[in-house]
């Protein structure tokens, strides 16, 4: 496989994740968040073993054997993290999610230097900085004084906190070895399961139009089946530091999107996002020594 090819595996990926922000919106004004992270999950499960058997030829027994860490995994990343980020969806707006959530990188980066004494050089410092700078200016939408007098909103909190979310995801994966694609097949299980009984008591509701059922189709094919395995093919050829660049991209695309459907850009969300890419490049692209990259926070897949 070309490094060409690679790369555009990649691009892809975060292309397919950023229209989970733009069409998650979307359905969103139709279903409930709880429905729609029930779906999202219920309709790839399947799909998602047999591609585990076909890449990896998933080894089932020793992937059960961690059952414990994919339990908690499911509800980290694939319940948790999602219904945080569909629930913020209709209140803070795909572009603004997306430009919270690029913080990710450097989120994981400091986490990993916290709780698993990963040393930081004075550029990733300076990265993680310059990004918390940015992600404040978007929250702040650039006036200090609004946000002392009115505080956050709800939906940017909810944002951060799908962030902290897959923050604890991130770093719980390291203590894995089941290949990728079957941990993602087996949590999804785990997901359906799990909120079964959530599903019990709240019903679930259907898109209510074409375009809403298209926005689920969209959500279930590209970001929770197709990024994923382009994620981890890439990911295994070039390594995650070097894929973990390509996560710059995801706020680029949701917003490319999200003008190609009649948004909108504010000032202070320009600004405050590209603060926030330079401080993911920096934390991420600075590396301690070619022995620890295979090891650098980043290299997940974050939607």
């Amino acid at each position: 496989m070309s490094r060409g090819t690679i790369y555009l595996f990649l691009a892809l990926t975060n292309l397919f994740w950023a229209g989970n922000y733009v069409f998650g919106e979307m359905v969103t004004r139709e279903i409930t968040p709880i429905s729609l992270t029930f779906f999202r999950w219920a309709f790839a499960v399947l799909p998602l073993l047999v591609l585990a058997w076909l890449i990896e030829r998933a080894d089932w027994r020793a992937a059960l054997r961690e059952w414990k860490l994919h339990l908690l995994q499911s509800v980290l990343g694939l319940t948790g993290y999602t219904l945080l980020l569909y629930a913020a969806l209709g209140l803070t707006g795909a572009v603004n999610a997306a430009v919270i959530s690029a913080i990710n990188p450097a989120t994981i980066a400091l986490a990993a230097a916290i709780v698993l004494h990963e040393r930081l050089n004075r550029v990733q410092v300076l990265g993680l900085v310059v990004a918390f700078v940015g992600v404040t200016v978007v929250l702040t939408g650039g006036d200090i004084g609004l946000l002392l007098a009115q505080g956050f909103g709800v939906g940017d909190l909810l944002v951060v906190g799908s962030v902290l979310a897959w923050t604890v995801y991130s770093l719980v994966s390291r203590r894995l070895v089941t290949p990728p694609i079957t941990a993602t097949a087996v949590q999804a299980a785990f997901a359906v399961v799990t909120m079964l009984p959530l599903i019990a008591v709240t019903g679930v509701t259907l898109p209510s139009s074409a375009a809403g059922a298209m926005g689920l189709a969209y959500i279930v094919v590209f970001p929770s089946m197709a990024g994923y395995v382009l994620w981890n093919i890439g990911a295994s050829k070039v390594g995650p530091a070097r894929a973990g660049i390509f996560l710059n991209l995801l706020p680029v695309f949701t917003v490319a999107i999200a003008l190609g459907l009649g948004a909108t850009l504010e000032l202070p969300v320009v600004a405050g996002g590209a603060l926030v890419i330079a401080g993911v490049y920096l934390t991420l692209h600075q590396r301690r020594s070619p022995a620890r990259a295979a090891d650098a926070p980043g290299g997940l897949p974050v939607r």
